[in-house]
C-alpha cells in the first residue's frame, strides 16, 4: 500500500505561501491539501479558484482539493481547470453524489468522497467502485487545529474492510488532528493518506514531523 502525507495549506502562512510550498517540497510531503469552504456548508470561508491556480503554477506537487461547499457539482470543472489532481466533495452536500463523481472523472481528475464524523461509513459503500479515494473526517470540518475524534477510527476500518472485500485499490484518507500520536491509530485502522496541518506547519522541522507521521507504517 502506498502511504502519503498531505499537508493542509489551511495551516500555512498565507502571506508567505510560496516559501511554505518550497518547504513542503523539501520536507518529503507527498501532497498539498487545499481546503475550500463557502461559509454555508461549514461555518468558515477560505480561499478558492484564483489561489489554487496560482499554487498550481508554482509547484508540481499533487493538489488534493477538498470542497467543503454546498454545491460541489457546480464547481467541479472550474477546480479541475485550475489544477486540481484530486477533487474531494462531501456526501452530505446538496449535489447528486453519482453525478458529481461522473463530472470529476469526465475532467480527468481523481474522484474522492468525504464523510463527516457523524455520517455512517455504510453510506459510502455504494459509491466505492467509482471512487479513487474516500476521506473520513476525523474532526468536524471547518477549522484547523482541532483534536482527533477517536470514534471515527471505526469508520476508517469499516471502509477499508469493504474496499478489501470488493477487491478495490481505493485510498482511504483521514483529515483532522493528525500528528505523531494519532497517525499510527489511523494507519492501523486502514488509512493510507494522512492530512496534517498544524502539526506540520508549527513543527521546528517539517521534514522530521512528516517522518513522525509515517512512523506508524
Amino acid at each position: 500500500m502506498n502511504y502519503l502525507v498531505s499537508a493542509s495549506v489551511l495551516s500555512a502562512d498565507m502571506l508567505n505561501l510560496e516559501s511554505e510550498i518550497r518547504k513542503m517540497e523539501n520536507s518529503g510531503i507527498d501532497m498539498l491539501h487545499f481546503d475550500v469552504m463557502d461559509g454555508v456548508f461549514v461555518n468558515n470561508i477560505t480561499y478558492g479558484l484564483a489561489i489554487l491556480e496560482a499554487v498550481d503554477k508554482g509547484t508540481d506537487m499533487l493538489l488534493d482539493v477538498h470542497l467543503m461547499i454546498i454545491d460541489p457539482l457546480k464547481y467541479v470543472e472550474r477546480f479541475a481547470q485550475c489544477g486540481a489532481d484530486i477533487i474531494t466533495f462531501h456526501l452530505e452536500s446538496e449535489s447528486d453524489t453519482m453525478e458529481t463523481i461522473k463530472a470529476i472523472k469526465k475532467c480527468g481528475v481523481r474522484a474522492s468522497l468525504s464523510i463527516k464524523p457523524n455520517t455512517p461509513a455504510e453510506e459510502v459503500f455504494p459509491y466505492l467502485p467509482y471512487l479513487d479515494m474516500v476521506l473520513v473526517m476525523t474532526v468536524e470540518p471547518g477549522f484547523g487545529g482541532q483534536s482527533f475524534i477517536t470514534d471515527t477510527l471505526s469508520k476508517v476500518k469499516a471502509i477499508r474492510d469493504k474496499i478489501s472485500e470488493l477487491g478495490l485499490d481505493t485510498d482511504v484518507e483521514v483529515d483532522g488532528g493528525i500528528n505523531a500520536e494519532t497517525s499510527p491509530l489511523a494507519i492501523e485502522a486502514g488509512a493510507n493518506v494522512l492530512v496534517s496541518g498544524s502539526y506540520l506547519f508549527k513543527a521546528p522541522d517539517m521534514a522530521e514531523a512528516a517522518k513522525n507521521i509515517k512512523k506508524g507504517i
